[in-house]
């Protein structure tokens, strides 16, 4: 069973290992970056027994879009759905934020990224970025 949650404090050092081994070897990885966003923005993991399977780190453009700041799958967990829960969870979150859209930064040649994000729905906004738009609901 697959349980996601706000991260705490004390799970990010974990959660920063789990993008290492993810994507340490990976082109563009900079350490920094990972620890910045991992301590400012909010961040929901993806826990399987007890475990991070995964997480979403989330923040907010100016024009209030919600934006993917990293999402990824813990080796060892992928093909189990924790991906397309991640993304669903970032976009019920945007709703209840009242947010206009959800966004993605995605690689160009990162057909796999790209073609998940487009069949939920996610189209292009740029060369490397994709958005959803979400429904709007009127303010009671």
């Amino acid at each position: 069973m697959i349980e996601i949650r706000s991260a705490k404090r004390d799970e990010l050092r974990d959660l920063f290992a789990v993008a290492l081994v993810a994507f340490g070897s990976t082109s563009g990885w900079d350490d920094r970056r990972v620890v910045e966003i991992l301590r400012d923005d909010l961040v929901f993991v993806a826990m399987e027994e007890n475990r991070p399977a995964g997480y979403v780190a989330l923040t907010r453009d100016p024009d209030g879009a919600v934006v993917i700041e990293q999402i990824l799958v813990a080796p060892g967990h992928e093909r189990r759905g924790v991906g397309r829960r991640l993304l669903s969870w970032a976009q019920g979150y945007a709703i209840s934020e009242r947010s206009p859209s959800l966004r993605i930064v995605v690689e160009r040649d990162n057909e796999r990224a790209r073609s998940l994000y487009g069949r939920a729905g996610f189209q292009p906004a740029g060369a490397e970025l994709l958005e959803l738009v979400l429904p709007s609901t009127p303010l009671p």
